[in-house]
Order: C-alpha cells, then sequence, then structure tokens
C-alpha cells in the first residue's frame, strides 16, 4: 500500500546531486535536510536547504560513509526518508537495511534488493545463469593476485579488474599483462576499499573496440516494471564517463528493442525495486553482453528527463513511498535528442590530472534547450576530497544535428576561471568526425587521446 508523500526528506550526499534531489523536493512540497562534511561547511546545498547538519571532518568515511553520524542526523531533524543521491552509500545494503530499522524509508531499492546486486560479480553470473549474454570472466570475486593471474591467463588479456560492489569507474583497471596485474591488483583493491567499503574485485575479459549502453529502469512495489529506453555512454576516461546521450546514436532499432527487452524482463524477473540502470557493452557486431546494475539513480539521467520529459528524481521519491508508476509503456515518447557534457576540475592535456582551486569566475551556459546541473558558483572553492566534477551540461535539440550545435555553442560560453577544466577537450570531441558519426568507442581515449580523436 502506498504511503502518503514524505514531508522531510534527508540528503545523504553533496554537491550538484544534493542540489538536484532538493529541487524536486521543493517542487514536490517536502523539506529538505542535507549532510554536510566540514569542507561543504559553505556549500550551495548548504545554503538552499531548509536544514543543514554537519556530519564530520572532510574525509569521506568520516562524513558522507559516516552511518550512524547521518542516521542520527535524520532522526534529530525528524525526516521521514533518506535520499542517498549517487556514489557514496547509495547501493550499500546494510544502509538501507539501517534506515529501515529506524523507521526512515530509502529512497532506493530495498536491502533485499540491494544485497542481490551489490555484488557485481554475484549479479552477473544470476544473469548469465538466466540467460543473458554476459562477457567470459570469473565466476565471483578474486581473493589474491595469484587467483587474478590464472584467471586471466585462462580467460586471456587484456583483462579488467572491477569492484564487486561499486561503479563509476572506481576500483576498475585494465591490465594487459601478467606485469600490469600484479601492479595494478592493490591499487584497485584500495579504490575500491575507500569508495565502497568493499575491496572485492572481479574479473573480466576487456572487450576491446565496445560502445557502452545503458538501459533506463523502473519497477515500482507491485513489480510493474518499464524502460525508458537506451542511453549512449561510450566517451570515457578512466572508465569514468564523460559524455552521455540520448538515444544512442550507435544502435538500431532492432538492438535497441532487443536492449529494452533484456533490461525491462531481468528487473521484473529479480525483483528490482525503483529507479535503476541496466548496463551493457555492444560490440562491433552489433551483440550486447550484460556488465552490471546500477542500483541507484544516474549521474546522466538528466539526458533521459530531456527526451521523455520524465523527472526521474521525483518518479524515485513517488515509487519511495510505494506508489504505482505514473504513466504507462504507452505514454512513453522519446522526443528529439539530448547530450551532457561532464564539467570537471581536470587537464585533460596533463593526463586528466586533478584541479583544486576558487572559482573567481563562474558563468554557465544558457538559451534555448541548454541546462546546467552544478552546486558551484562565483568564490566557490572546490575541494581536493571529492569527485571533480563541477557541473553538467545538458544540450536538447529536435535531432543529434541541434542538439550537438547547441552544446558547442553552450561550451563556448561557459567560462570558469580558478581551475583547468576540460572544457576544451570536450568542445575536440564534439567537432570530431568520429563523434559525429557515432564511431567513438570506451577505450578510444585512454588509447589514442583526445588530440587524435579530434585529429
Amino acid at each position: 500500500m502506498a504511503r502518503l508523500m514524505f514531508d522531510k526528506i534527508l540528503i545523504a550526499n553533496r554537491g550538484e546531486i544534493a542540489l538536484r534531489v532538493i529541487r524536486a523536493c521543493r517542487e514536490l512540497g517536502i523539506q529538505t535536510v542535507v549532510v554536510y562534511s566540514e569542507a561543504d561547511a559553505h556549500s550551495l546545498p548548504v545554503h538552499l536547504a531548509d536544514e543543514a547538519i554537519c556530519i564530520g571532518p572532510a574525509n569521506s568515511r568520516d562524513s558522507y560513509l559516516n552511518i550512524p553520524a547521518i542516521i542520527s542526523a535524520a532522526l534529530i531533524s525528524g525526516a521521514q526518508a533518506v535520499h542517498p543521491g549517487y556514489g557514496f552509500l547509495s547501493e550499500n545494503a546494510d544502509f538501507s537495511e539501517v534506515c529501515r530499522e529506524h523507521g526512515l524509508v530509502f529512497v532506493g531499492p530495498p536491502p533485499e534488493v540491494l544485497a542481490r546486486f551489490h555484488d557485481k560479480a554475484a549479479t552477473r553470473a544470476a544473469m548469465k545463469q538466466a540467460g543473458l549474454p554476459v562477457i567470459p570472466g570469473s565466476d565471483g570475486p578474486v581473493r589474491t593476485a595469484s587467483e587474478a593471474l590464472r584467471i586471466a591467463e585462462s580467460i586471456g588479456y587484456p583483462v579488467m579488474l572491477k569492484a564487486k560492489a561499486g561503479g563509476g569507474g572506481r576500483g576498475m583497471r585494465k591490465t594487459g599483462s601478467a606485469r600490469d596485474l600484479q601492479r595494478l591488483w592493490d591499487q584497485a583493491r584500495n579504490e575500491a576499499k575507500a569508495s565502497f567499503g568493499d575491496d572485492g574485485i572481479y574479473l573480466e575479459r576487456c572487450l576491446e573496440g565496445v560502445r557502452h549502453v545503458e538501459a533506463q529502469i523502473l519497477v515500482d512495489d507491485a513489480g510493474t516494471g518499464l524502460c525508458l529506453g537506451e542511453r549512449e555512454c561510450s566517451i570515457q576516461r578512466r572508465s569514468q564517463k564523460l559524455i552521455e546521450e540520448a538515444p544512442s546514436a550507435s544502435i538500431n532499432e532492432a538492438l535497441r528493442q532487443r536492449i529494452k527487452q533484456l533490461a525491462t524482463d531481468a528487473a521484473i524477473r529479480f525483483g528490482y525495486r525503483g529507479v535503476g540502470t541496466f548496463e551493457f557493452l555492444v560490440d562491433s557486431r552489433g551483440d550486447p553482453y550484460f556488465i552490471e546494475v546500477n542500483a541507484r539513480i544516474q549521474v546522466e539521467h538528466t539526458v533521459t528527463e530531456a527526451v521523455t520529459g520524465v523527472d526521474l528524481v521525483k518518479e524515485q521519491i513517488s515509487l519511495a513511498t510505494g506508489a504505482p508508476l505514473s504513466f504507462s509503456e504507452e505514454q512513453i515518447w522519446v522526443h528529439g535528442h539530448a547530450i551532457e557534457c561532464r564539467v570537471n576540475a581536470e587537464d585533460a592535456d596533463a593526463n586528466f590530472a586533478p584541479s583544486t582551486g576558487t572559482l573567481t569566475t563562474f558563468l554557465p551556459p544558457a538559451g534555448p534547450g541548454i541546462r546546467v546541473d552544478s552546486h558551484c558558483f562565483q568564490g566557490y572553492e572546490v575541494p581536493p576530497y571529492y569527485d571533480s566534477l563541477l557541473a553538467k551540461v545538458i544540450a536538447w535539440g529536435r535531432d543529434r544535428p541541434e542538439a550537438v550545435a547547441r552544446m558547442q555553442r553552450a561550451l563556448d560560453e561557459f567560462t570558469v576561471v580558478g581551475v583547468t577544466t576540460n572544457i576544451s577537450a570536450h568542445k575536440r570531441i564534439l567537432s570530431s568526425e568520429l563523434f559525429r558519426n557515432g564511431q567513438v568507442t570506451t577505450h578510444l581515449i585512454d588509447t589514442v587521446g583526445i588530440e587524435a580523436i579530434a585529429g
């Protein structure tokens, strides 16, 4: 049975996603509480939320990953629900369970579902058993480097080391030889531990020349599920996405429908609940391979919103009350094309080295078809402790060429002074023939560099 809409939600995150949730809640008439670290004391979410509670020092382990502090803040503030955003605790089954034990609604899948999909290796095995195509790899998490070496030899190099407890490129390393694997093994485990509190790693054969296509899934408590189409996320650096678009420009209608059906059927079969994505790699022959489930709102949810008109964060909050989906499959209409560029504080010409400092000028673009999601402002100090994302620029057009043209115009307008950004890299990619023809693959930037792509 559906609950009444919440009166107050605590947002257990920071940056642009915290601000995005605040805005959705305000439109729904819900009060918001944000928790923040000492480093984020002067952030925009802290200023715009109805309440703000400091939960610890800058280090994520002592603040945004500090479950007791977050739960205490929720109870003290009188919040009825907790929205985890993305990253941090958004896919943590223990956090979802603790919320439930304290009478708080976790705005996301319930702990049973998160536990089911938390282990990416186990999820991969379950999907394989259910008949979904998967990439060759280990049957589960690998305990030691020596065991990883044996498996890598059996499936063949190159091999991807992947965190079983998370995504977003963290804890992920590409290894081209036994020497690479030995060198990167501890790096991958340590990064996975720092990002997700779990150092488990599994192995997959690294497919070359593939594209990354993900399906946006929504399932209500009655088990009614649907897919809001797909997104293309192939432009990546170090396995982290840079540019996303909807719909994909690189797949045909038959493959689009196949991915949609595979994702929807699997989500319903395995009891998924809430908003999430089923992710696939598509090889040069057009064959899709399931890789993982992201049981949360995605950074790139914006492009799906742009082409469907569905507010995914509001829908996510509504589903958390137990309400049914607010629309049917027949009511979904994909209109036009949308592209998102992630503007990061990093130097693309110096191997994407992070950049920190104070934004002495921050003038985001505007105009027809442009949306900017950002927590930044003039005078904002970019901290060195968290993800380098400054803003997401989303351009919508009636077709892909118009969306590209609008994005190029928007990036030309975007002025950031005080830190180095990747705006110039985005411009080079967008102007390249490879991008315009939809031929960019997931490893292209890491393999040949942005200059070669723009060539």
